[in-house]
C-alpha cells in the first residue's frame, strides 16, 4: 500500500515521503474517504486526501480549493487544498476504487475539540469564540460569492447526495412523524394538527425560498473542524467536503442550534444579531426568516429527540405536543434583531 501511496503522491510531488501515516478511514458501500498524512524530510507537513462518493469529483475539489481561498482572503486560515502538477484533481486507482485524489496543507492549529480551558480537563466553551465564527460567517455571506453552482450540504428543497431520497430536514421532520403517530390514540388529533401546521408552512416557503441571498460556505462548522491558536482564539476552519452555494438566512440557521425551543430562540437572535454587524439583510431575509424558522427548527431531529426521551410519561408529552404546535404558529420576533 505504501508504493501505492507514493506512486500517487508523485503526481502532485517531486520529492519523496520521509514518513506516511493513516489519519482517517471511511469506508462504507458509497461513501468511501480516506485522509493521509505525508511528513516530507524537511519537515513539512500534507495530507493526501481520496474520495469516491457521490458528492465528490474533481470538478467539486476545484470549487471547494476556491472556497477556502476565500476564506483565506478574508485572513482566516483555511489549509490551502493542492492540485497535481498538472494543475487538475486526477482521479486515480486506489484500494480497488476510482478516487478522486487531492492533498491539503496540514493546518498548524488544533480544531477546537482538542484544546482545554486552562490547567482544567474541560473543553474551551464554545461560548468564548462562537461570535467570531458567527462574524467569519457574515462577512463570507456579505460576499454573496457566485462562482459555483453545486450546493452546500445544508440544503434544502434539492438533494445534495443523488442516493438521499430527500432533504435533511424532510428526512428529519419525517421521522418526527413516524415517532408522533406512533404516540397513544389519544394524541392524534394534536399530532394531525402540529404535521399540517408544518406541511402548510413548507407549501408556502417552497415557492419563495430561491428569492433569498446565497453566498458560498464551508458548510460544516463543527468543533472538530474550526481551529484555535494555542491562545484558544478562533482563527479559522478547515474540512470543505461540504461546501457549496447556500441561501444564507438557512446557513446561520443551521450552523446555530439549542437544545429546547427558548434556548434555542434567544440563541438564534444574538447570532442574528451579532451577524448584523457585518452583513445587511435584506427587506425579503426579514420577510421569511420565521416562515424559514418554522421549517427547519420545530420537528428537527434534536427535538425529535427530546420527545422520545420523555418515553411514556404522557403528560410531558402533551406539553412538549403543546410547545411544538405554539412555535409553529408563535409570532417570533426575529427581524427586529436584523439591524
Amino acid at each position: 500500500m505504501e508504493k501505492e501511496i507514493k506512486k500517487i503522491w508523485g503526481l502532485f510531488f517531486d520529492v519523496s515521503p520521509e514518513n506516511i501515516l493513516l489519519l482517517e478511514s471511511r469506508d462504507d458501500e458509497d461513501d468511501f474517504r480516506e485522509a493521509i498524512r505525508i511528513d516530507l524530510v524537511d519537515g513539512e507537513r500534507y495530507v493526501l486526501k481520496f474520495a469516491d462518493n457521490d458528492f465528490s469529483s474533481p470538478e467539486k475539489v476545484e470549487m471547494w480549493a476556491r472556497t477556502a481561498e476565500e476564506y483565506r482572503n478574508l485572513g482566516y486560515y483555511a489549509p490551502r487544498i493542492i492540485a497535481d502538477k498538472n494543475g487538475h484533481f486526477p482521479m486515480v486507482e486506489y484500494k480497488g476504487r476510482k478516487c478522486v485524489a487531492y492533498v491539503e496543507e496540514f493546518a498548524p492549529y488544533k480544531y477546537a475539540g482538542e484544546h482545554r480551558d486552562g490547567d482544567n480537563l474541560d473543553l474551551v466553551p464554545k461560548e468564548l469564540y462562537l461570535h467570531d465564527v458567527w462574524r467569519m460567517t457574515a462577512k463570507i455571506a456579505q460576499k454573496h460569492f457566485d462562482f459555483t453552482e453545486y450546493p452546500s450540504g445544508w440544503c434544502i428543497f434539492e438533494l445534495f447526495d443523488s442516493t438521499y431520497e430527500v432533504d435533511e430536514i424532510m428526512e428529519n421532520a419525517l421521522a418526527w412523524k413516524e415517532y408522533a403517530y406512533g404516540l397513544p390514540e389519544e394524541f392524534r388529533a394534536q399530532v394531525d394538527r402540529i404535521w399540517k401546521l408544518w406541511e402548510e408552512n413548507k407549501n408556502a416557503l417552497e415557492p419563495v425560498y430561491r428569492k433569498l441571498p446565497t453566498s458560498v460556505f464551508q458548510a460544516d462548522m463543527c468543533s472538530s473542524n474550526l481551529l484555535l491558536d494555542d491562545e484558544n482564539k478562533f482563527v479559522g476552519v478547515f474540512d470543505f467536503n461540504l461546501a457549496g452555494k447556500e441561501v444564507v438566512l438557512n446557513y446561520l440557521f443551521r450552523e446555530t442550534y439549542g437544545n429546547d425551543f427558548e434556548d434555542e430562540i434567544e440563541l438564534l437572535r444574538e447570532m442574528l444579531k451579532v451577524v448584523g454587524e457585518y452583513y445587511e439583510y435584506s427587506d425579503v431575509e426579514k420577510q421569511l426568516v420565521l416562515m424559514l424558522y418554522r421549517y427547519l427548527k420545530p420537528l428537527w431531529y434534536i427535538k425529535a429527540e427530546n420527545l422520545r426521551k420523555l418515553k411514556d410519561d404522557w403528560t410531558a408529552v402533551r406539553a412538549y405536543l403543546n410547545k411544538t404546535e405554539e412555535y409553529l404558529t408563535k409570532d417570533i420576533d426575529f427581524a427586529s434583531y436584523m439591524t
